[in-house]
């Protein structure tokens, strides 16, 4: 009798009331983060409100067709892993320059097409470098990340950022209470709803919300019921050279990024990357960046965000996240309905992602617990890493005064900690020196003196 092999996890197709559910739940952990990048660089750029609302149905609707090709994939594009696709926050700044003073959004979206390019190129280059990302390493750079979001689920919790309101107690007590639903949830319900553990609580968080006044759906009557994005609506691209520059030091750090947080969730669902993969996945986000530039949105990149809620909820599924950007793509074609996910008020978010970045964190010291620390400077290295990492996330302003092309790596608190932690495991266990003692057969070398 013939026997079907198991199917992996993250291969599963669960049915589809979950997948409403879970997908769902994926799309409110990344809502703010997706929308927010189109409304910075809009803002700094005094575009007009109807203006703001096209640049995120467009970035919606391309955040949708990117994780589509992420997760799903085709030939040799898409890590084909439970990853969400969102514009990248390191390039907000030299998006928001290039905008001002470079020639406005031609200029933008002509650097952000010649980066996509670069992005599929460099793929396979930066493929072959995964032997320089061992547990040391990843696990340094998984922590990184997840300690680096933290202040972002703080802001959110707080009311947000620049809200007039920020810090009220009632914010941080709407916060408290989504927090203890999600925690309620996990511990107490069915195995279901403890998978969606964040959506009941965001339900529930919003279920407050609305009768104690958090929240306006004045925005939902305004917005239009169908909206298309049309390639090259703010005009043709152009191409400044300055600019072209700025997008690729913006890209390299994506791509930094990017390789952790595919790092993160391939130890999560139990898939490793591999070289291979490593390079199918970023060459998924160069080809979804093209189409950024010709249907006026921005550089995309893995989001962090979501890496904690996979690590959360266990729910490997990468159909789960396939279904959230099938999701983003109706978000980006119905205005209307993205104004209904825009209101959920930023405590409530908040309250959720506590929960998620704190899992990204406590994923990282899972992996560094597999790491050999005695005897060698392994130690030294997490130390460091971690301290460089957090510095700009600390002390915001503290590289204002460095070349823009410095701010643009060392500003992103991952990318500065995954350099370094990638540096000093080069320095500390590869080359020639001195050994602290002699190493005995039982040793682990991936432990100890990674390749």
């Amino acid at each position: 009798m013939a026997t079907t092999a198991p199917v992996h996890p993250v291969d599963e197709v669960p049915p589809v009331r979950q997948l409403a559910a879970f997908g769902l739940q994926h799309v409110l952990a990344m809502y703010a983060g997706a929308v927010a990048v189109p409304l910075i660089v809009g803002g700094a750029m005094k575009l007009s409100p109807a203006d703001l609302a096209y640049l995120i149905t467009a970035d919606l609707l391309v955040c949708g067709i990117a994780t589509l090709i992420q997760c799903v994939g085709f030939w040799r594009f898409g890590v084909r892993l439970p990853i969400m696709q969102g514009c990248t926050f390191a390039a907000v700044s030299p998006m928001v320059l290039i905008g001002t003073t470079g020639g406005g959004l031609p200029a933008i979206y002509g650097s952000v097409i010649v980066a996509g390019l670069a992005i599929v190129l460099l793929a396979p280059v930066f493929g072959r470098l995964l032997r320089f990302f061992p547990p040391l390493v990843t696990g340094t750079v998984i922590l990184i990340i997840g300690v680096s979001l933290l202040p972002v689920a703080g802001n959110w919790a707080a009311g947000g950022a620049g809200a007039k309101d920020f810090g009220e107690p009632k914010n941080l007590a709407l916060a408290g209470f989504v927090l203890a639903v999600v925690l309620g949830v996990q511990r107490f319900a069915p195995a279901f709803l403890s998978r969606i553990a964040v959506l009941v609580g965001i339900a529930a968080g919003l279920a407050v919300a609305v009768p104690f006044g958090f929240t306006d759906f004045g925005g939902v009557g305004d917005a239009d019921w169908l909206g298309i994005s049309t390639p090259f609506h703010f005009g043709a691209p152009s191409f400044h050279a300055s600019a072209i520059v700025s997008m690729l030091v913006v890209a390299l750090v994506t791509m930094t990024e990017t390789t952790g947080d595919f790092i993160a969730v391939g130890e999560m669902t139990e898939r490793p990357v591999v070289p291979r993969t490593l390079a199918d996945g970023l060459r998924a986000d160069g080809l979804s960046t093209v189409p950024g530039g010709v249907f006026n949105t921005f550089p995309y990149t893995a989001f962090a965000q979501n890496v904690g809620l996979v690590g959360m909820t266990r729910v490997r599924s990468r159909w789960v996240v396939a279904t959230a950007g099938g999701i983003l793509v109706v978000l980006g074609l119905l205005p209307k309905l993205g104004a209904v996910v825009a209101a959920i008020p930023a405590p409530v978010l908040g309250g959720a992602g506590l929960v998620m970045f704190g899992t990204v964190a406590a994923s990282g010291l899972r992996t560094l617990a597999a790491v050999d620390f005695k005897d060698n400077h392994n130690l030294t290295v997490v130390a460091v890493s971690v301290a460089i990492g957090m510095l700009p996330v600390g002390v915001p302003g503290v590289y204002a005064r460095f070349p823009d092309w410095f701010q643009t790596v060392m500003n992103s608190g991952i990318s500065a900690g995954c350099l370094t932690a990638i540096a000093l495991n080069l320095l500390f266990n590869h080359l020639p020196g001195r050994e602290s003692r002699p190493k005995t057969e039982a040793e682990p070398e991936a432990a100890s003196a990674p390749a």
